[in-house]
């Protein structure tokens, strides 16, 4: 390369970064004015499931005693078994993030909705329904995954009786007005196994076998609640984690 070339070559380097650097100076960042609280620095679990550092542990497989009528399940192996009646938390919830896993017994026995039935009842009355679905038709929004009675899974990712299995779920309650009437419906988003099942499905009200599903107007926070329905489950690593949105400070009005 000439001294001449090698010139060209640095003249037109610098009207490139000359041309850069004009193009900056009229770029304006923008900045929404928004004044936001730094958010909270929370330790994840250890292992893909386990609770993070901010979680409420409802049952690590040694004892119910975080559940009202815990005695009536047995809990052995590390895992909680369906017996008696069902069980609800001692603590009440609103707005909430729901790690719970389960399985169906290995043994198949009955079929339809007799075939490892349980359910998991945000607020006592939300309910994300467990079933045996494997080769086991019944109605689909009856099927595991569903939101009972009200929205089938959007796919069937049941594992076989007697793996376990995980519902991760994210609700948001419901808010009523004083004349007892929804302002805000409840929106629910369920991965089941990780896969998405259902995605901020707006609920239509409780979720009822033998009637439509209507809202009733109830506290803020309620228990969590999980269901015996004469069949065998079993229940491990169920833990809670509140969730609150960051509320930023708007700008002041010009």
């Amino acid at each position: 390369m000439t001294k001449r070339q090698s010139g060209l070559l640095l003249v037109a380097a610098a009207a490139v970064v000359a041309t850069a650097n004009a193009t900056l100076a009229l770029l304006q960042e923008y900045k929404s004015g928004v004044v936001w609280p730094e958010p909270k620095v929370v330790a994840a679990g250890a292992t893909p499931g386990a609770p993070p550092a901010d979680a409420v542990v409802l049952f690590d497989g040694k004892d119910l005693s975080q559940w009202k009528n815990g005695e009536n399940w047995e809990v052995k192996d590390g895992y909680a078994i369906t017996r008696k009646s069902d069980i609800s938390t001692k603590e009440s919830f609103g707005d909430c993030q729901l790690h719970v896993e389960f399985a169906t017994p290995a043994v198949v026995k009955g079929n339809g909705q007799g075939r490892g039935n349980s359910g998991v009842y945000i607020m006592e009355r939300y309910e994300v329904q467990i079933l045996d679905s494997v080769d086991n038709p019944t109605y689909f929004d009856g099927q595991c995954g569903a939101m009972y009675k009200q929205s089938p899974p959007m796919v069937n990712v049941s594992r076989k009786p007697g793996e376990w299995q995980t519902y991760d779920i994210l609700f948001e309650a419901p808010v009523f007005g004083d004349d007892g009437k929804v302002t805000k419906p409840a929106f629910v988003t369920v991965l089941h196994n990780g896969v998405v099942v259902h995605n901020h499905f707006e609920l239509k009200g409780s979720t009822n076998f033998d009637r439509p599903a209507a809202y009733v107007k109830h506290a803020a926070r309620m228990p969590i609640r999980l269901q015996f329905h004469g069949d065998e489950a079993m229940y491990r690593n169920i833990w809670v984690r509140e969730m609150a949105a960051l509320v930023g400070t708007p700008p002041a009005s010009k």
